[in-house]
């Protein structure tokens, strides 16, 4: 698998309620899963299964994640 370049983080807005970032954060996690999965050969929410989803993040360096950000991988997936 190739790397591709990192790009700049941005800043993010300041004021808003805390749920918002928390979202925000877990959004972020499950894109970069969801893209991972499909990259190892995981195509559908059916493959998906938590063990799978939590091994995948393990392999690219985040932390496990919840129940909610595997349902929320689950739902990015077709």
């Amino acid at each position: 698998m190739s790397t591709l370049p990192v790009l700049p983080k941005k800043p993010l807005p300041a004021g808003l309620p805390r749920e918002w970032y928390e979202t925000h954060n877990r959004r972020l996690k499950a894109m970069r899963i969801a893209i991972a999965l499909l990259d190892t050969g995981v195509y559908t929410a059916a493959q998906a299964r938590n063990r799978t989803i939590r091994t995948t993040a393990q392999r690219i360096g985040v932390h496990p994640p919840s129940l909610t950000t595997c349902r929320l991988v689950r739902a990015l997936l077709p």
